[in-house]
């Protein structure tokens, strides 16, 4: 019935997507994000949802009048940059035929990250976007925290099987980067069903946070929560709503979130931190040893990796555990200079939008779309250090927001100037 349900949801939005390919992105986000197919059964479960949307959005686009210009602002050009990098560097590769498959993956998310640039053209179909985004990730959080009241938090909470949040880890990632957008975006909408069920799925995702038992997910939340404190304009009542969250969560919490916490303080005694350590370590030596091109997409499933672990008895991790020597081990020096000026071009644009519009009224939803977008970053350079996921598509999307954000409030201040706004 959910496959039937979801066949005919999708299908009769392709034409709409065509037309109006704008939705095609709202479309696209919520399947890429809520994984919606994943909670089916059948031929729904794999069913490739996302791309054919994707087919009709970029086939809309060509035809489409309802469309902005490419903004070359700097974040887009430091994507652009890193996507020459990839490419570049899936030739010179460890294992050709596994970097390239991941290049495929990664130039989607690419592709459709910057195809968002022009048809978001005005900021009511930034906030449209931002809400589903939102949304997708943050009823996952709250369908996370009623299963976990509902089960004694005795399970991890995960994320849809079989998707690229499908693991704790991932999911707390998501989750923690979705809280900025969740808070902010509650305190700017004035429908109070919008507003409460933002916050609903904030203080849900919370605990879902909590309780995928992932030390990485909890500091990344201890980040966050201060963060959003700090930049509450009622400090007192979002405190006394994050502290709901998080103290009546020992009353839910099992034996084995304390012990999997302890290990914060001895990661010495861990096999799984000095796993890290060790492809951390087998990551330097890769970059030292390719310093421009590294060791292509997914170094760490060629027979390479052995020649540069420091430790080649130890105990592996999966995957190289961290977005930043994920950059460094797969591309080289080059790639991870632009992948971290991406990071802090972000983070620099949007305080330099606050500092310009703080005291203007009119443009309060500038600086407020600029504080969720610098603490989403934020969120997502502190749980990147203990997961290999540089290549989310959520980190691309919020960039390319940034950049609307951008473009919509010079347009803004250019009204100002024009004396169409008040100053």
């Amino acid at each position: 019935m959910r496959a039937t349900i979801l066949f005919i949801i999708v299908f009769s939005l392709l034409p709409i997507c065509f037309t109006q390919p704008w939705i095609g992105i709202l479309t696209f986000s919520w399947l890429g994000y809520m994984n919606p197919h994943k909670f089916s059964w059948g031929a729904a479960t794999d069913f490739p949802f996302a791309q054919i949307v994707a087919i009709a959005v970029l086939a809309g686009y060509l035809f489409t009048e309802d469309k902005d210009k490419f903004h070359m602002e700097r974040e887009t050009v430091f994507i652009l940059i890193l996507w020459i990098l990839f490419t570049i560097t899936s030739f010179t590769a460890f294992n050709p035929s596994v970097s390239w498959l991941m290049w495929q993956k990664t130039s989607k998310v690419l592709l459709m990250a910057l195809i968002t640039l022009p048809l978001i053209n005005n900021k009511d179909k930034l906030r449209y976007l931002v809400l589903v985004i939102a949304f997708s990730l943050g009823l996952l959080g709250l369908k996370g925290a009623i299963f976990t009241i509902l089960t004694g938090g005795v399970h991890n909470v995960r994320g849809p099987d079989n998707s690229f949040i499908g693991g704790e880890g991932d999911f707390a990632l998501a989750l923690n980067m979705t809280l900025p957008l969740l808070f902010f975006q509650a305190r700017n909408e004035s429908k109070k069903w919008l507003k409460f069920s933002l916050y609903a799925c904030f203080l849900g995702s919370i605990i879902s946070v909590i309780f995928t038992f992932r030390r990485g997910g909890f500091l990344a939340l201890a980040v966050v929560v201060i963060l959003l404190l700090l930049k509450s304009q009622r400090r007192f009542i979002a405190g006394i709503l994050v502290a709901a969250a998080i103290f009546s969560a020992p009353f839910f919490i099992a034996d084995k979130w304390f012990d999997r916490m302890e290990t914060i303080e001895t990661f010495e005694e861990d096999a799984s931190a000095m796993g890290r350590i060790n492809a951390w370590k087998m990551a330097w030596n890769i970059a030292k040893d390719r310093p421009l091109t590294g060791g292509g997409f997914d170094t760490y499933l060629t027979v390479y990796r052995i020649k540069y672990m420091p430790y080649p008895g130890a105990i592996m991790a999966g995957d190289v555990h961290s977005i930043y020597f994920e950059v460094l081990q797969e591309h080289g020096f080059i790639a991870f200079g632009f992948f971290m000026a991406l990071l802090l071009s972000t983070l620099a644009s949007m305080q330099k939008l606050k500092r310009q519009f703080k005291n203007i009224k009119s443009c309060s939803w500038i600086c407020n779309y600029a504080d969720m977008i610098q603490v989403s970053i934020l969120a997502y350079m502190a749980g990147g250090v203990f997961l290999g996921r540089a290549y989310f598509d959520l980190f691309y999307h919020l960039v390319i927001i940034g950049v609307l954000v951008k473009v919509f409030a010079q347009r803004e201040l250019e009204k100002i100037n024009q004396g169409e706004l008040p100053a």
